[in-house]
């Protein structure tokens, strides 16, 4: 008889209030999970950074500190540097700088809800690096990752070791000799298209970025696709129109290393024009070494002067700016515990051109500072970065940092890779020419 009547009384409530009384609860759960993840949580993490001696930002509800990065870089990219201006740091990445400058070189800040601490001891990177067993992954968005590619660089866990042993054996020393005749005949295909834009006076203007850029493509067809590597180029300017495309549309992200050596190799000409001394260098060693002949491959651990310019350039303009990852579980790392869930910022870029490391000449262009090799360059043997460090190093660099003059696979075997029959048939040597920006109408 209770249970009849109750069901009868159950009956008699409108359905409306069933369902309101029903998802009242639900809404409201789901609320404090909400308020727990945006607020209560973020301001959680900041109290346990705190209490260990960190400073950084307050959290802001929601935003964090996303208005003051865009405020930042807005103010920084609307002043243009000098001319020959190396300080790149505070126009490059301005909220890394600020925030290390007024809350020190281990600090944090915050990208939406989520903790960023901000490490520049090289030691402190090193260990992050090269932790073996998982206990920093790289922070994953998956939607991003399937727009634009899942290459390597991409992978963790199981699913980078298995592809990381499918493509180790393309990358062994002994392919990438064999590769030397495709990336020379590149070369030799790019300085005899200059010598022909070559005016009456001996000089022409180009916009080399792009030549490096087709450059850079070539040696990837070649290598990949033999004769037929105009199917391969046709490839590539495809994914660079789709890439144009797609950043065209994000606007405000910017996607480094898409195209690593053609950025190294367009630097490299920046610097070598800007300081015309390290190019007659190079030109004089590269003719001593192997005069008419084109180079080999056992010759180029013995271009000195290359191999010291081709690291200046890759630590001031090194290919990526920064490296991050994050903590799936409770990480101690120097004297801190960090919680899961903090996103470790480790900014290459500043590391690069820290005067406490390179000294107070770090953002001049002196190639000699690597003159006894990469380890002895500056006061820690751990501060040159350009493709990160331990077991999931930059996979394409690692010949070149295991061979000291050689570059990247997709580069040629030199800067000047081809030497003709006589000498003065080398290119002309570079200056540099600044065009100015078009006056807006």
């Amino acid at each position: 008889m209770v249970l009849g009547a109750l069901f009868i009384g159950v009956a008699s409530v409108p359905r409306s209030y069933l369902v309101c009384g029903l998802l009242g609860p639900v809404l409201l759960w789901q609320g404090g999970k909400l308020l727990d993840r945006l607020w209560w949580r973020p301001r959680r993490l900041e109290r346990s950074l705190r209490a260990q001696g960190l400073r950084g930002t307050s959290y802001r509800f929601l935003t964090g500190d996303l208005k003051e990065f865009h405020r930042l870089n807005d103010e920084a990219w609307s002043k243009p540097l000098p001319l020959g201006c190396h300080d790149i740091v505070p126009r490059v990445t301005p909220f890394i700088h600020k925030n290390v400058r007024e809350h020190g070189k281990t600090c944090f800040s915050w990208f939406g809800p989520m903790p960023i601490v901000t490490l520049t001891d090289p030691a402190l990177v090193k260990d992050v690096l090269s932790n073996k067993f998982g206990h920093f992954e790289k922070p994953q968005f998956p939607v991003l990752a399937k727009l634009l590619a899942d290459g390597l660089a991409g992978h963790i866990g199981e699913k980078w070791v298995k592809h990381r042993r499918i493509l180790n054996p393309a990358f062994h020393l002994e392919k990438i000799k064999l590769m030397l005749p495709a990336f020379s005949e590149c070369c030799e295909e790019l300085v005899s298209r200059w010598t022909q834009s070559l005016g009456s006076d001996g000089s022409c203007e180009m916009d080399v970025w792009p030549e490096i850029q087709a450059l850079t493509g070539d040696v990837i067809s070649h290598a990949a696709f033999g004769s037929s590597y105009h199917e391969g180029r046709r490839v590539f300017q495809l994914q660079a129109e789709q890439a144009e495309l797609f950043i065209a549309a994000l606007q405000k992200i910017v996607i480094p290393g898409m195209e690593t050596t053609s950025v190294l190799l367009t630097w490299t000409m920046v610097l070598l024009c800007m300081h015309p001394e390290w190019q007659e260098r190079a030109r004089e060693e590269v003719i001593s070494l192997f005069g008419k002949n084109k180079p080999e491959y056992e010759g180029l651990s013995r271009l000195k002067t290359v191999r010291m310019i081709l690291y200046e350039v890759l630590r001031l303009y090194p290919p990526a700016i920064v490296f991050s990852r994050k903590t799936y579980k409770e990480m101690t790392i120097g004297d801190v515990t960090y919680p899961a869930g903090v996103i470790l910022e480790l900014p290459v870029l500043f590391i690069h051109h820290d005067p406490d490391t390179w000294g107070s000449d770090v953002n001049d262009f002196k190639p000699e500072r690597f003159a006894e090799g990469i380890f002895k360059a500056s006061k820690d043997p751990g501060a040159f970065l350009p493709f990160g460090w331990g077991p999931h190093l930059d996979f394409y660099a690692q010949p070149y940092l295991e061979v000291p003059a050689l570059p990247p696979p997709r580069t040629p075997p030199a800067v000047a890779a081809k030497v003709p029959a006589a000498p003065s048939s080398l290119p002309p040597p570079m200056e540099l020419v600044v065009a100015p920006p078009p006056v807006a109408t």
